[in-house]
């Protein structure tokens, strides 16, 4: 990317055929087949278009993985909409618990610390190793296992004997 944004245009095609495999599983696990290459083409003209934005100071696959889930949600969304403007029979289950879902665990991460909150983040939800959110966060690999641990040990806590704050987390308060 970085080598892209300062003009060699090899290194930037290069980079762009390179994610094209990444994007098509990506979207392989969380779409109908026949939404997967649009979602893909919409992807990559958004990292295009948002070149400009990346730290190259900072890991790529973060950036890459955001925007990502962007046109995923924006893609069920879309899909739901056109669902519901041809008033037919659904030819794809809804996502709307998908989305109600992402709502929800995001107010619920924010009821842990940060350091548990982001190292759930980054491995259980964007897919990074142990490693590649260790090297992101500046914690030890240890750190971000027990981080990952507590965090998940807290969250189950909260399930099984609801507190007022899961409440409000999906209810939206």
């Amino acid at each position: 990317m970085a080598r892209g944004r300062a003009g060699d245009r090899r290194a930037y095609d290069r980079l762009l055929g390179e994610l094209r495999p990444w994007l098509c599983r990506y979207f392989a696990r969380r779409l109908p087949a026949i939404h997967v290459d649009d979602a893909v083409q919409e992807t990559l003209i958004a990292v295009h278009n948002r070149r400009h934005d990346f730290d190259i100071t900072l890991p790529f696959h973060p950036w890459l993985a955001a925007i990502a889930r962007f046109k995923w949600v924006d893609r069920l969304r879309m899909m739901e909409r056109e669902q519901t403007a041809l008033d037919a029979e659904p030819t794809t289950p809804s996502h709307e618990i998908d989305i109600v879902s992402c709502h929800v665990v995001g107010r619920l991460l924010g009821g842990l610390r940060p350091a548990q909150a982001e190292a759930i983040r980054l491995v259980k939800m964007n897919g990074l190793s142990i490693i590649e959110a260790s090297a992101q966060t500046g914690q030890s690999q240890s750190l971000v296992k027990v981080n990952i641990h507590r965090g998940l040990k807290r969250l189950a806590g909260l399930l099984v004997e609801p507190a007022p704050a899961l409440a409000d987390a999906v209810t939206g308060r």
